[in-house]
């Protein structure tokens, strides 16, 4: 088990395979940080499903108000919004998109991201000063290779729980 130890800029994805713990980076994307840890504590991620599995890739989720598996969803509009609150300018770093890094997704405008974001399988460095970096999977790693595959999946994978490591 990875050590947390920052439980405040720590957050707790349970899957259906287990735990991953993602490592915040509010020094270097306070926004996107301080984004997530919102939408964690609203409970707005629990029950949202990974709508874009890409093999070799990334796992994108995190559209809150079209991935809900339990409410009114529609996995074919998945993908397609993010939350009530506003979009959030980009915040490119030096930071490579390497393996089991978050990345926020947008649309093509970079002052587009708002709650979704993608877990890097591989080391994606072409996204690199293209996309946010905001996060690193510190444990788990091998729960998010396991999410069912497609575009979107037939049976997509889901975030059971988020929880903010302080909260938890």
């Amino acid at each position: 088990m990875a050590e947390i130890t920052d439980p405040e800029n720590t957050v707790i994805i349970e899957l259906k395979d287990g735990r991953v713990v993602v490592e915040l980076m509010p020094k270097v994307a306070p926004e996107h940080s301080a984004r997530m840890k919102e939408l964690a504590r609203a409970g707005a991620y629990d029950n949202v499903v990974f709508h874009r599995v890409i093999e070799g890739f990334m796992a994108q989720t995190g559209d809150v108000s079209n991935g809900n598996a339990e409410k009114d969803f529609n996995i074919r509009m998945a993908g397609t919004g993010g939350s009530d609150m506003p979009d959030l300018p980009a915040e490119f770093s030096k930071i490579p998109h390497d393996r089991g890094t978050l990345g926020a997704a947008r649309s093509s405008s970079p002052n587009s991201a708002n709650s979704q974001f993608f877990i890097n399988f591989g080391d994606n460095h072409f996204l690199n000063g293209q996309y946010t970096v905001y996060g690193r999977v510190i444990e788990g790693m091998d729960h998010v290779d396991k999410l069912a595959r497609g575009e979107p999946p037939a049976d997509p994978d889901r975030m059971l729980s988020v929880k903010v490591a302080a909260d938890a």
